[in-house]
């Protein structure tokens, strides 16, 4: 990404003559920018466009800034942002239980959880979501924090509302559990499939094993 790219960027947030004191603007991106702050004018529209809703293309753009400028946390976070707008985010109050390991935090993890779906059997089903911790790099063995969701299908999440109870596996036990505090889902369009993430594709490649006994994987095609 040059320069002309990140302030087309920057175009898409406040414009001057609205702008107040607080917002940030593409003359303060030039301003950065003149004197090769490559780096925080990336970390501040990042943190602009966590403060209201933008186009997805905005976070593409700003993923390939953070690649370009091998920064990895902002890189997986901008590819996030973007899988959230195309297929949603839950946020979750999130408890870990009896686990070998921390759960990273940066988006790596794709467990299922079992979010109260059957199977077409008629059976208790799991759905994969992806985690993104706020604001901590692991969670150990009981610890709490404050988790973000990315649905690989959406529409097998529109019935969970915030205070609703979830557990997440790997495997057969449960290994967290999350309450539900916050729901954006996309409104679902008969007849389209959404769009597949990062995250989507890096699933595919190794495909989660059978969980416990009497939970199959997979309500619908996941």
């Amino acid at each position: 990404m040059d320069v002309i790219e990140l302030l087309e960027t920057a175009a898409l947030l406040t414009p001057e003559e609205t702008a107040t004191d607080n917002d940030l603007t593409a003359r303060d991106v030039w301003d950065l920018l003149a004197h090769d702050e490559w780096e925080t004018a990336l970390n501040l529209l990042e943190e602009a466009g966590s403060a209201r809703p933008l186009p997805v293309t905005l976070w593409e753009r700003l993923a390939d800034a953070a690649r370009q400028l091998h920064l990895e946390r902002s890189t997986a976070w901008c590819h996030w942002r973007a899988a959230e707008i195309r297929n949603g985010m839950i946020r979750a109050d999130l408890t870990l239980g009896a686990r070998g390991a921390p759960v990273p935090g940066p988006g790596i993890l794709r467990p299922v959880w079992d979010i109260s779906n059957l199977s077409p059997t008629g059976e208790p089903a799991v759905n994969i979501a992806a985690l993104w911790l706020e604001n901590t790099r692991s969670l150990d063995p009981g610890d709490r924090a404050t988790a973000r969701l990315v649905p690989l299908t959406p529409t097998q999440w529109q019935h969970v509302r915030p205070g609703r109870r979830i557990t997440m596996h790997e495997g057969r036990p449960t290994i967290a559990t999350a309450v539900v505090t916050e729901v954006h889902l996309p409104t679902p369009s008969p007849g389209l499939t959404p769009k597949r993430t990062p995250y989507d594709d890096r699933r595919r490649r190794r495909r989660p094993a059978a969980t416990r006994k009497g939970l199959a994987t997979g309500a619908t095609a996941e």
